[in-house]
């Protein structure tokens, strides 16, 4: 048996493809839209992709399952749990609970783990070639490295009320009745890693054991103690801050991602071009060169999406495919690196851009305004802007700060003044550039705060006043 774990440290994903080298074929769980690992894989092992399967309808990426089905002509399998408001849109083979995938002496089971979503899948891995029972386990977003799915997605970001608590009662159940009923030895895999909104403490390790869990996650001993109350508490309080594009992804992967097939290659633009489309206002300029080399001069009403490493997450802030449909234009050093930063933009369901320039060199730029922590009191800002999460605000931030985290910040401008300078900070200055440069492209007046918290605190300690 074949089993390898494709990472996406953008989105901190896990997609698995698993393979029977006897009879040469394989079925992908939880892919990514950008699908050329996954094919490259097929081809390296010299196996056909059958079947495409998913733990659950996911809110943090726009799915690849259909994506890679029309590529591949591979079956696909969704879940049919979790009742009738969590039903797929689109024709694809359901699973319930104790349904399997086979290909050759490989058992691919389908167990309904609900908690995180009520129709969230988990799948048991069994190797018929070396045992007849299962050595291991897909968990999706159940069951992490160290921590749980968080269960208060769908009221942060599908619109629910109050589905936390049932959402977290049905967390304990399934750890109960389906994870730990499982042995110690059973290896776990689970669909995240550290740096996912989907948890709010995962491990950074790429696997982990049901007994390793058993004896040292958070929940051991609630689950000991059958604590089902203690259990609610602990798992709800302090999760982070939902990105607001999560509600676009779920309704989406529901809905069933629009298939896009074999993309050319992004044609490289002049800079005659690029002025003559801006001038008309029919193109969104990307900036993705990091927020130091933005500052020193980008092009004016840009976003600064710095990647291509974290282009999926910073341009899901910054740019809502539903809400603006004018085409990207990707300032990249290179051909490669712009493909790779449409890679990324793919995956969060931002398809259209129109090509790639190596230069502003000819372009109509700016500096962006930035001020000093030692300008910050005599700037007479109308807001000061905290757009860390809600955690890093709570635990110490500039006072008279309001924080309101980058993630969710284009989607929630009527809590900002609509006249007045805004200044804008984040811990060093990334996430404060991205966000600064959404709201300005919105008509708002925003100014960085440079060096970010990180610098502000400094300058308090060295002046020994403290916060106030």
């Amino acid at each position: 048996m074949l089993l390898e774990r494709i990472y996406d440290n953008d989105l901190a994903q896990a997609g698995y493809f698993i393979g029977c080298q006897s009879k040469g074929e394989a079925v992908v769980v939880d892919a990514r839209r950008d699908i050329g690992g996954y094919l490259d894989l097929a081809r390296e092992h010299d196996m056909r992709i059958v079947a495409v399967t998913e733990t659950h309808i996911h809110a943090d990426y726009l799915s690849g399952t259909r994506e890679l089905a029309a590529a591949t002509g591979a079956e696909v399998y969704v879940s049919g749990e979790g009742g009738q408001d969590w039903q797929y849109g689109f024709d694809a083979q359901r699973l319930y609970d104790g349904d399997a995938i086979t290909i050759g002496n490989i058992t691919v089971q389908a167990r309904h783990t609900p908690g995180h979503t009520p129709e969230h899948l988990s799948f048991l891995i069994t190797d018929g070639a070396f045992s007849q029972d299962p050595g291991y386990m897909l968990s999706g977003d159940f069951v992490f490295a160290g921590d749980l799915g968080r269960p208060d997605l769908l009221d942060e970001a599908a619109g629910g009320v109050d589905t936390r608590f049932e959402g977290a009662r049905q967390l304990f159940t399934s750890l109960r009745d389906a994870f730990l009923a499982l042995p110690d030895h059973v290896q776990v895999f689970p669909g995240h890693g550290a740096g996912s909104a989907c948890g709010k403490a995962l491990g950074a390790l790429p696997s982990t054991t049901v007994g390793y869990e058993r004896l040292n996650a958070w929940w051991g001993p609630y689950l000991r103690e059958n604590d089902q109350e203690g259990f609610v508490k602990e798992l709800l309080d302090g999760q982070p801050d939902a990105h607001a594009y999560f509600a676009r992804m779920k309704r989406q992967n529901k809905e069933g991602p629009r298939v896009l097939g074999p993309l050319s290659p992004l044609p490289e633009l002049s800079g005659q071009e690029i002025v003559e489309s801006l001038d008309k206002d029919e193109i969104v300029f990307v900036d993705t060169r990091s927020h130091g080399e933005v500052h020193q001069g980008t092009v004016a009403g840009s976003l600064n999406v710095p990647g291509p490493a974290k282009a999926a997450s910073f341009g899901a802030w910054a740019y809502d495919p539903e809400s603006e449909d004018r085409p990207l234009v990707l300032l990249a050093p290179d051909a490669d690196t712009a493909q790779e930063v449409r890679d990324h933009l793919m995956r969060v369901g931002i398809d259209h851009v129109a090509g790639y320039t190596t230069t502003v060199e000819g372009l109509p730029t700016i500096v962006p305004p930035r001020l000093t922590s030692a300008e910050l009191e005599g700037v007479g800002a109308e807001l000061i802007l905290d757009v860390r999460n809600k955690g890093e605000h709570a635990d110490g931030h500039i006072p008279g700060s309001r924080q309101l985290s980058a993630g969710r910040v284009l989607w929630n401008l009527d809590e900002l003044p609509t006249e007045g300078t805004i200044v804008s900070y984040c811990q060093s200055g990334t996430r404060g550039s991205v966000a600064a440069s959404a709201l300005r492209r919105a008509g708002y007046d925003v100014v960085e705060l440079e060096g970010g918290y990180a610098d502000w605190a400094a300058g308090i300690a060295d002046s020994g006043r403290g916060e106030e």
